[in-house]
């Protein structure tokens, strides 16, 4: 039987944040009152779609990568990824002089492709989804004698990502409810550690598209298993569940939220209107839950997290065409 991988903590996270401030400034948290009006609460969007990425994920990426040994940074690091997690590596990479190699499924947001590129990255083009290209890389690193980078079942990205969630807490001290996106996890993971342990009366609540339900079931059923994947939105698309942070979110997780695409088409839509800022579908989806949740919220102090901001022209396009006033 495997060992069971170690769960961060928050003395994890803090020590994270020493090994990436050199690297990654504290991302801006915002408040704009026509979204207040829209939810009726007090939103905090915490913009990590200001990443030098766009993409919270590159916390993650910088935290690992500084730690490698001399022996792994020879041989190299391989991962798969829809995107952001990709890029992520690719910038660490790039930031710490190792050579990196990123598979994609075949549609995968071609900004982001192109962004994984620019950093120096082999990419490797495989699968029709995150999952095939995720299969294939494992098989890839092994053959190469790359260090493989899981993209969820890594402790020092949770670590990483729950930086993001310190720097909420540091300067809304009081926030009641924190939303997170989840695909792989690592995310909303992440902000359970730190949550939980500085104030556990804080409300963790994560949020899937339900065109790819995979963790949302897992959570509630508290076992691994697979599912359809459909949505548009690449940030959310996984079919299978990972170990490390679902065992997270099984434990501290308060609730968990499913939003059709037609609302993560919408809440794009509105953010790009009301804080000018560009914002992909899975950095979308905390405010399309905030709107679902509606009266729940209501006076409530709540922080969303934008996770990111890689949205191709043709996705933005698409979505302000169908949402124009």
């Amino acid at each position: 039987m495997a060992t069971p991988l170690r769960t961060p903590t928050l003395v994890d996270v803090l020590e994270a944040r020493r090994r990436i401030r050199p690297y990654l400034a504290p991302t801006p948290l915002r408040r704009y009152p026509s979204l207040d009006r829209l939810v009726g609460a007090a939103l905090f969007v915490k913009h990590e779609n200001h990443q030098p990425t766009c993409a919270f994920k590159v916390r993650g990426g910088v935290n690992l990568l500084s730690q490698l040994s001399a022996s792994e940074r020879r041989a190299g690091v391989a991962s798969a990824s829809t995107g952001n997690h990709g890029q992520s590596i690719a910038y660490a990479a790039q930031l710490f002089s190792v050579a990196a190699t990123i598979c994609v499924p075949e549609k995968a947001n071609p900004v982001k492709v192109e962004a994984m590129r620019d950093l120096g990255a082999e990419i490797v083009v495989h699968g029709r989804d995150f999952d095939e290209a995720r299969e294939h890389c494992e098989q890839l690193a092994a053959e190469r004698g790359s260090r493989y980078v899981h993209s969820a079942n890594e402790p020092d990205l949770i670590a990483g990502v729950g930086t993001l969630t310190l720097e909420i807490l540091d300067e809304e001290p009081a926030v009641d409810v924190i939303v997170v996106p989840v695909g792989a996890g690592s995310g909303a993971a992440g902000a359970c550690i730190v949550a939980k342990t500085i104030r556990p009366e804080i409300e963790v609540i994560g949020v899937q598209s339900a065109a790819a339900p995979a963790a949302h079931r897992a959570w509630q059923a508290r076992e691994l298993l697979e599912d359809e994947m459909r949505t548009f939105a690449e940030g959310l698309a996984t079919r299978v569940t990972f170990e490390l942070p679902q065992r997270i979110l099984w434990q501290h997780l308060d609730d968990f939220v499913l939003v059709e695409d037609d609302e993560l088409r919408r809440a794009v839509a509105l953010l790009v209107e009301k804080t000018r800022n560009l914002v992909e579908p899975a950095g979308a989806a905390p405010l399309a839950a905030a709107l679902r949740l509606g009266d729940r919220l209501e006076g409530r102090r709540v922080a969303l997290v934008c996770s990111g901001g890689n949205i191709s022209p043709a996705q933005l396009r698409e979505i302000l065409s169908a949402f124009a006033s």
